[in-house]
C-alpha cells in the first residue's frame, strides 16, 4: 500500500500538517481533507502502485485549477509500504456515574479519536451503556492505576462520591482533563472540601459543558463536554521537522 502524508501546508489547508492515509488498489483508511486534493492523492498512489515506485511528492496548489477553493498549498509526501501501522493508542476518558448524562457523554466520545471507559458501582446502570465499561466497588482505584495523561469526568449519583474522585483525579498532576458535574454552589463546596487537603482547583472544570450552554438536556451536557475534552487535548502544537519535499 501507499502511505501518503501531509507534510506542508501554506495558507488554508483541509488538513494539518502529519495527517496520514493509506491507499491501496481498492481501498484506502484515513484521509488528507477529502475533495480534488485526495482523489488527486489517491489516482497518484495507485500510479505507484501499477508500476512498482517507491516513493513520490506531490505540491498541490488548492485553488480553481482542481476545483477546490481552500487557496493555499499542501506538500504531500507517498511512500510504498509493506503494510499499514498499528493504530496508536488514543487518550483514555475515565467517566464515572453511568446514568444519562454518563452514557450520553460515552457516546459523544466514541465519535472521537478517544478511548471513553464508562466506571460505575452499579451493574444495572452499566448494562444500558453503550462501548467499553467497568464494574468496581472502588472506583476511586481506577483513577490511582490508570495510564499516564488519562482525562476524568465525574457524573455520579452521589455528591459525597463526586467529591471523593474530583479530589482523587486532581491529585494526578498529568491530567489533562478533569471535569465535575454540578452547580456554582456545588463547587463552592468542593473547594472548601479540596482546601482541606491541600488540593488546588483551579485545573477542575466544573460545571462540565456550562460554558457553552445552560441546557441540562443529558445529550447536550455531553456534546459540550466532548468539546471541552477534545480542544483541551489538542491544544499542543507538534514541533516541525524536515520533509523529504524540502531540498
Amino acid at each position: 500500500m501507499i502511505r501518503v502524508e501531509v507534510t506542508r501546508t501554506r495558507g488554508s489547508a483541509p488538513r494539518e500538517k502529519g495527517a496520514v492515509m493509506h491507499v491501496t488498489g481498492q481501498g484506502l483508511s484515513g484521509t488528507i481533507g477529502g475533495g480534488q486534493l485526495e482523489y488527486m492523492a489517491i489516482d497518484r498512489a495507485r500510479q505507484m502502485l501499477a508500476r512498482g515506485e517507491e516513493a513520490a511528492c506531490m505540491d498541490v496548489p488548492l485553488g480553481p485549477q482542481i476545483g477546490q477553493c481552500c487557496g493555499g498549498r499542501v506538500e504531500l509526501v507517498l511512500t510504498r509500504v509493506a503494510e499499514a501501522p498499528p493504530q496508536p493508542e488514543h487518550p483514555r476518558v475515565l467517566i464515572f456515574g453511568a446514568g444519562h448524562v454518563g452514557r450520553a457523554l460515552s457516546r459523544a466520545l466514541a465519535l472521537l479519536p478517544l478511548r471513553p471507559i464508562l466506571i460505575d458501582q452499579r451493574a444495572g446502570e452499566l448494562a444500558q451503556a453503550e462501548g467499553e465499561t467497568r464494574l468496581t466497588p472502588l472506583p476511586e482505584a481506577e483513577i490511582r492505576h490508570a495510564p499516564f495523561g488519562t482525562s476524568f469526568v465525574v457524573v455520579t449519583h452521589d455528591h459525597a462520591l463526586d467529591f471523593l474522585l474530583a479530589a482523587e483525579a486532581l491529585r494526578r498532576m498529568d491530567a489533562p482533563y478533569i471535569g465535575m458535574i454540578g452547580s456554582r454552589t456545588k463547587l463552592a463546596q468542593f473547594r472548601r472540601f479540596a482546601r482541606a487537603q491541600g488540593l488546588d482547583t483551579d485545573r477542575l472544570t466544573c460545571p462540565i459543558g456550562a460554558g457553552w450552554s445552560r441546557d441540562k438536556r443529558p445529550e447536550i451536557i455531553a456534546a459540550f463536554t466532548a468539546a471541552e475534552i477534545i480542544g483541551r487535548l489538542t491544544e499542543t502544537v507538534s514541533s516541525p521537522k524536515r520533509h523529504p519535499c524540502e531540498s
